[in-house]
């Protein structure tokens, strides 16, 4: 029966997405990720690029309130993730924060991120201080463990590339290496007929002399 459970169970999570996509998880959550982090990524990048400062200023703020926001779930997300249509509430809370006509994330760190930041500016400067400090320390200790690694990741994604290189393109180098071929062997061919007209234009001027 097991064995029957678990062999319907992909067809049950297709059918799932097909006939109800917005009552599934996997899709709201996805739809999370895409309001809450893609399209401000690439706002947040024509903000800069324009140079438009309100634009920057909006988007300094989303992501003060959608960075807090994250902090506190990742404490609450184990007891609450349960909840029913909790993803759901999540994505209408992540359009209220961006939503130009409501702008939540500019009402969020109004009423409450900024007064909770200011009256603990000085505890959080001290902590963010020997944080970096320690973290300064932490890289000074284990430069040559981190230089290694850093050599790894580069071979690693080297590998990874020629290997994607290959298989998107094979035969590649196979063929630059044939069209190569001919060009040395016709250098070398070059210097064989080369060689003798060398050798006759010494004797002649031998026989000059």
């Amino acid at each position: 029966m097991m064995a029957l459970f678990g062999s319907n169970m992909p067809s049950e999570v297709g059918l799932r997405l097909l006939l109800c996509p917005l009552g599934s998880n996997i899709v709201v959550r996805t739809a999370c990720c895409s309001v809450g982090v893609a399209l401000p990524v690439y706002n947040t990048f024509k903000a800069i690029e324009t140079r438009d400062q309100t634009e920057q200023q909006r988007w300094l703020v989303y992501w003060a309130a959608y960075g807090s926001f994250s902090i506190a779930e990742v404490f609450t997300d184990k007891l609450i993730s349960w909840f029913p249509l909790y993803y759901h509430m999540k994505f209408a809370f992540l359009v209220w924060l961006q939503l130009p006509t409501v702008d939540g994330a500019k009402q969020l760190y109004a009423t409450h991120l900024r007064p909770f930041l200011l009256k603990h500016q000085a505890r959080l400067d001290q902590i963010v201080e020997f944080s970096y400090g320690e973290m300064g320390k932490f890289v000074s200790a284990h430069q040559a463990e981190i230089q290694f690694a850093k050599t790894l990741l580069v071979k690693m994604w080297m590998s990874a590339n020629e290997m994607a290189n290959d298989i998107l393109h094979p035969g590649q180098r196979r063929g630059t290496g044939a069209i190569e071929g001919p060009r040395t062997l016709r250098s070398q061919a070059n210097d064989v007929i080369e060689g003798p007209e060398t050798q006759v234009e010494n004797s002649e001027s031998e026989n000059d002399e």
